[in-house]
């Protein structure tokens, strides 16, 4: 007897599910290497701009959005919150008893798990718009916190604000515009230089895939909206 799934998912299913996975595989080996763990985490966030793509492309299913959210929990709630969980503890020497720093540092990154989850229910309840969503992506906010790992922006302090800011962010109601195709294009391709070349002339491309995810969080909102033609629910879509 075959599985339920056999005849009802699709192909784009199949990348969506393979995106889950990496979220747990990224989640297991921040303990042992962050850095090939923040590369996993992006390598998901590139699976979740394919599936999209493949949906479009050939056709989803009455259970793509639901899968889609459900895997984005592994690979943009959990693991992002994991890595700076793991980028922080061990910048401040770890810990063998449960200090304040301990506390505060699990509370920050359980708070961004906790965040993500609500944004993730609210966008495939609510942000049915093709030209924006309300509140940063959570494949956003996880690109920023991977590509800064692999920068080397490690600083404990920095990291957990940044994860404390991203909670927040999340659920805000600031309007992100989606991207315009050539833009995503263009994020894309960096993206996945800095997956497959991580350290090639001195980090150049985590750096520069930082500072474009950077700048379309701080300034999209306000500067972004133009006509052309838009990528919804892309590699920077709106989940």
């Amino acid at each position: 007897m075959l599985p339920r799934f056999v005849g009802r998912l699709g192909v784009a299913d199949a990348v969506t599910i393979a995106n889950a996975a990496l979220g747990f595989v990224a989640v297991v080996v921040a303990f042992v290497d962050v850095h090939l763990a923040a590369r996993l985490v992006l390598l998901a966030a590139v699976a979740d701009g394919l599936d999209g793509i493949l949906a479009r492309r050939y056709g989803g299913t009455p259970a793509g959005p639901y899968l889609d959210s459900l895997a984005d929990v592994a690979s943009f709630a959990i693991a992002p919150a994991v890595l700076a969980f793991v980028v922080v503890t061990d910048g401040l020497g770890g810990f063998e008893t449960l200090t304040l720093e301990f506390l505060l540092v699990s509370v920050v990154c359980a708070t961004f798990v906790a965040m993500a989850v609500a944004r993730l229910g609210m966008y495939t309840a609510y942000d049915t718009t093709t030209e924006y969503t309300e509140g940063v992506q959570t494949t956003l906010a996880a690109t920023i916190i991977g590509a800064a790992i692999l920068a080397g922006v490690t600083e404990p302090w920095l990291v957990i604000g940044g994860t404390a800011l991203f909670a927040y962010l999340m659920v805000s109601p600031i309007r992100y515009p989606d991207l315009l195709a050539r833009d995503a294009l263009i994020m894309g391709v960096v993206h996945v230089l800095a997956i497959v070349i991580p350290d090639f002339a001195g980090r150049t491309f985590p750096y520069a895939l930082l500072t474009l995810g950077l700048a379309y969080m701080l300034l999209a909102p306000w500067l972004y909206w133009a006509n052309g033609s838009s990528i919804a629910d892309a590699e920077y879509g709106n989940a």
